[in-house]
């Protein structure tokens, strides 16, 4: 999958639960989910629930912990689709 597909799927698996649209518009790799885009860690359980259905993977615990900015959400999808 290419890069700015991936980039635009998460875009709109996070749009529901963004709280600063300006950031939103900007969302890059180094964009962080809590600080930048102000998703709540109760929303960010649905974004990770709402990856898992998009892409039909299964995130671990661990995997959860790990996705905090798109880029590391990417490699952690990635990562899934390639095993």
């Amino acid at each position: 999958m290419l890069k700015e597909d991936l980039i635009n799927k998460l875009k709109s698996i996070v749009k529901p639960y963004i709280q600063d649209e300006e950031a939103f518009k900007n969302m890059n790799e180094e964009t962080n989910f809590i600080n930048d885009l102000k998703i709540n860690s109760a929303n960010l359980v649905d974004v990770i629930l709402d990856i898992e259905d998009e892409f039909d993977i299964i995130m671990t615990n661990e995997d959860m912990e790990q996705m905090t900015t798109v880029k590391s959400a990417m490699a952690v999808i990635e990562g899934k689709l390639n095993s």
